[in-house]
């Protein structure tokens, strides 16, 4: 079973500037964002990107995938441009 990192939060932030966990985790979302493109499982990027244990609760496993991974997309495409001005 993987172990749950504390500093990966149950759900990604929604806040429409960056936040401090955005800057902290902009390695995570990267990874997700290849692993996603690359065509991996969902399951096997919540296990080894955000620790998540998919057997015991895959329905947290997967809104902990689902909205890290929209939150490095919106990173990407609207999130980077705030950065110039904080």
């Amino acid at each position: 079973m993987a172990e749950i990192d504390p500093r990966i939060q149950a759900q990604a932030p929604s806040d429409d500037t960056v936040t401090y966990y955005d800057r902290q985790h902009f390695l995570t979302y990267a990874r997700l964002i290849d692993a996603a493109e690359e065509g991996a499982d969902w399951q096997k990027s919540a296990a080894s990107i955000l620790y998540r244990d998919v057997e015991s609760d895959p329905a947290a496993a997967e809104l902990c995938y689902r909205s890290h991974l929209a939150r490095a997309r919106w990173i990407v495409d609207a999130g980077l441009g705030d950065l110039e001005y904080q």
